[in-house]
């Protein structure tokens, strides 16, 4: 009886909608509510709010999904190893990742792992906005830099790489900084933030100082321009046609890099390779559909 309502519970919570918990559980949506109504009055406890536009959870239910999807996930793992499923895993995978990395590197990968796994189904959201991957029932998230949450387990998958760069038709125009300082006498092109990231080291052909400690220091330069716009491609394409320079990620503008489109400038500023991430919920047992997916990315990203 203690099991009564919480599958239930736990579809409605991810999903946000009787109609569609009942539609993945196979019941009647009565079914689930008279479940749920019954678990809430054995609990003694109100997990849901409910209105004719949303359910959602309260305080209460959102501290019970919790505990209630990794006792689901542990039994699910428990069923996929006695099933032999590793070798053919199923199921529902749902992941967030960043928009331009999730569109161009990260879901194509997925779709080729769902054309070699047909019994995988994912449901993927992209933002830019850090996500509670607890409170949104993620699975996986993908992440890019330095990782601060210490709640979640980390693999990482692959790096990147910040170039600043300019069409030779801009340079030629209004010449190619060699210095930092310089860059106030360009058209840089914004993206969501005002200030770019570079190395900022001594002058003396050294990267360390005499007592082999590293000079050099990550520093945000404050750069400004007649475009600033929350979109990569945009950035790229106002940059090819010699609008300024734009500092952008590696799979922005490798091709142009290497077809001669668009120059990079300033490489001995340029700051270190960004790492990629695979990130979960550490009190989340890692399903081997999951890892396999993990594993999968890391092999195919691994540069």
């Amino acid at each position: 009886m203690r099991w009564d309502g919480i599958s239930e519970f736990v579809y409605v919570a991810e999903y946000e909608s009787f109609t569609r918990a009942a539609k993945e559980l196979g019941v009647s949506t009565a079914q689930v509510s008279r479940q749920i109504s019954a678990l809430e009055k054995r609990l003694n406890i109100k997990l849901l709010y409910r209105t004719t536009r949303k359910v959602s959870l309260t305080e209460e239910g959102r501290v019970f999904y919790q505990h209630c999807r990794g006792v689901l996930d542990g039994l699910d793992a428990a069923e996929q190893a006695v099933s032999n499923l590793q070798s053919k895993p199923q199921g529902r995978i749902k992941l967030t990742a960043p928009v331009t990395y999730g569109e161009q590197q990260l879901l194509p990968l997925v779709n080729d792992f769902m054309v070699q796994y047909s019994d995988i189904e994912v449901t993927a959201f992209l933002s830019n906005q850090k996500i509670d991957l607890v409170d949104g029932g993620y699975d996986l998230a993908i992440r890019i830099g330095k990782l601060s949450d210490s709640t979640m387990m980390a693999k990482k998958l692959s790096r990147r790489t910040n170039f600043v760069c300019a069409a030779p038709a801009y340079l030629e125009k209004y010449g190619t900084p060699h210095v930092l300082s310089e860059l106030s006498q360009h058209n840089c092109l914004l993206g969501t933030r005002d200030y770019w990231h570079f190395i900022d080291f001594k002058e003396t052909g050294s990267r360390k100082t005499d007592s082999g400690k590293d000079a050099n220091k990550e520093k945000n330069l404050r750069v400004s321009g007649t475009v600033q716009y929350n979109s990569g491609h945009s950035l790229v394409d106002a940059a090819l046609k010699g609008l300024g320079i734009v500092q952008l990620p590696d799979y922005y503008v490798q091709k142009y890099l290497a077809s001669g489109a668009l120059v990079s400038l300033l490489d001995n500023y340029r700051e270190p390779e960004e790492s990629i991430w695979a990130v979960y919920p550490h009190n989340r047992h890692l399903s081997p559909k999951i890892r396999l997916l993990v594993d999968y990315l890391a092999e195919r990203l691994a540069v």
